[in-house]
C-alpha cells in the first residue's frame, strides 16, 4: 500500500528537485567556462603578444582552439551520460551554447568579410551566452560576466584590430574565468 506524502514532504521533494536541477544545469562547477576561458584568454593574449614580438604568425596560437574542442565535447557527452536529472533548463542551456558555437563558426568563416572584426561579434554571443545561461541558473555572477563581455564589445569595436586581442583576453579572464570559478566554488560547496 502506497503512502501518502504530507504536503511539507511534497514540497520538499519538489525542492531538492529543483536544487538538483539547478546543479546540473550549472555542470560540473563551471568545467566549460574554465576551459574556454582559459582557451581564449591565453588565444587572445599569446596573439597580442606574439604579434607585438612581431612574431610572423601569431596567429597560430590558435590551434590550442582544435584539443579544447574536442575535451569540451567530449566532457559535455560524460556530463550528460551521467546525468541524473535530464531537467527543461538544463536542455536549453545546452542548447544555447551550441547555437552560441555554431555563431562564432560563422563569424570565423567570415572574417575577411567583416574586416577581421571577429572579437567584438564573439563577445557578443559569449555575452548573450553568459547572462541568458546566468538568468537561467539564477546566478547573478554568470550574468554580470555576460554583461561585461557586452561592454567588451562595445569597447572592442572601437579598438584596431590588433588591440581586440588584448581587451578580449581580459574580458574572457573576468567573464567568463571569474563566474567559472564561482561556481566550480560553489559546485564544491554543494556536493
Amino acid at each position: 500500500m502506497e503512502k501518502s506524502l504530507t504536503n511539507e514532504e511534497s514540497l520538499r521533494i519538489i525542492t531538492e528537485m529543483i536544487g538538483k536541477a539547478k546543479r546540473e544545469t550549472a555542470g560540473d562547477g563551471g568545467f566549460q567556462l574554465l576551459l574556454w576561458g582559459w582557451v581564449i584568454a591565453i588565444c587572445n593574449l599569446g596573439h597580442y603578444l606574439l604579434a607585438k614580438l612581431a612574431f610572423e604568425r601569431p596567429y597560430l596560437v590558435w590551434v590550442l582552439v582544435i584539443p579544447a574542442v574536442l575535451l569540451s565535447f567530449w566532457k559535455g557527452y560524460q556530463l550528460a551520460s551521467r546525468s541524473q536529472v535530464k531537467s527543461h533548463i538544463s536542455q536549453i542551456v545546452s542548447q544555447l551554447w551550441v547555437i552560441v558555437f555554431v555563431g562564432i563558426v560563422i563569424t570565423l568563416a567570415f572574417m575577411p568579410t567583416i574586416g577581421f572584426y571577429q572579437n567584438p561579434i564573439i563577445l557578443i554571443l559569449a555575452g548573450i551566452g553568459m547572462f541568458v545561461m546566468g538568468a537561467l541558473i539564477r546566478v547573478n555572477i554568470v550574468k554580470a560576466g555576460g554583461v561585461l563581455l557586452l561592454v567588451a564589445a562595445v569597447i572592442a569595436f572601437l579598438l584596431p584590430v590588433s588591440e581586440q586581442y588584448l581587451l578580449a583576453g581580459i574580458a574572457m579572464v573576468l567573464g567568463y574565468l571569474v563566474p567559472g570559478y564561482y561556481l566550480k566554488k560553489k559546485y564544491r560547496e554543494r556536493v
